[in-house]
């Protein structure tokens, strides 16, 4: 008997894989959209995905590993994921996409641009085939927003002030970020500043290299000061830009690091 073939879409609560759903799910309309549900995104995320749902009619499976981030955490000695060390991706979103597909032959929709210079997660299970369709079609961030627009589901709100969804501890947060985020939701940020000060061995272990979240949080008015100045400077050189795009240039103009596949799609 032969295996089953579907099509699969991961969402992310973010702009890109929003797109990719609205340009996608009447083209077909058997594909399955599935959201890795780590329990630490914020309240702002669950909104948009249940503004995808009632928009597109679709339905979305929300993955869970069977053990939450506290367990892992836990299991790695208290070590907090970073760039170098993404065990939260592995655990919380890589092994429970996997299960999700098990044996079946799948391919897998993946919202990366035509202007972005990264392949995001590839499967190493030869059953999983990704598919780049922006990448295929040409389509780069301005058709992408304007895919948004025309569907009615728009930006998320959290785009004021953050670039890309995920955990609200997220280490590829910049310190602007943090900033906005102890000011949105400052329960959120306790309880970020909270796995940085409790370790059973007496480590330290902190979200941003070389600096505590409360140490950052000092420079909370350098920081907007610097954050405002390259605003600024973003407005001047491209001033037909939306907030959201200005925000996302100036958060991730220094980035040189890949952000996890189901965090930034």
């Amino acid at each position: 008997m032969d295996k089953k073939k579907r099509r699969i879409l991961g969402l992310s609560g973010g702009k890109d894989s929003t797109a990719l759903a609205v340009l996608l799910h009447k083209e077909y309309p058997d594909i399955e959209y599935f959201f890795c549900d780590t329990h630490k995104e914020l309240d702002e995320t669950y909104e948009y995905l249940d503004r995808i749902k009632a928009r597109l009619g679709i339905k979305i499976e929300y993955l869970s590993a069977e053990r939450g981030f506290d367990h892992w955490l836990d299991i790695y000695g208290g070590f907090l994921p970073s760039p170098k060390m993404r065990w939260c991706t592995k655990k919380m979103k890589i092994e429970p996409l996997e299960k999700f597909v098990g044996d079946d032959e799948a391919i897998s929709y993946i919202g990366i641009r035509a202007d972005e210079n990264r392949e995001g997660y590839i499967s190493t299970k030869p059953n999983i085939k990704p598919v780049f369709p922006f990448k295929e079609r040409g389509l780069v961030k301005a058709d992408i927003i304007g895919l948004l627009e025309e569907s009615g589901i728009g930006m998320p709100d959290y785009y004021r002030w953050r670039s890309r969804s995920g955990c609200f501890f997220c280490f590829f947060q910049r310190k602007y970020e943090w900033v906005k985020l102890a000011e949105e939701h400052p329960d959120l940020f306790a309880e970020a500043v909270k796995y940085e000060q409790e370790h059973k061995d007496g480590r330290s272990y902190t979200w941003t290299e070389g600096e505590t979240l409360l140490e950052l949080l000092k420079r909370k008015e350098e920081i907007i000061i610097e954050h405002e100045k390259a605003m600024a400077r973003e407005k001047i050189l491209a001033p037909s830009r939306s907030l959201a795009e200005a925000l996302d240039s100036v958060l991730n103009e220094e980035e040189d690091e890949q952000p996890c596949f189901a965090c930034h799609l």
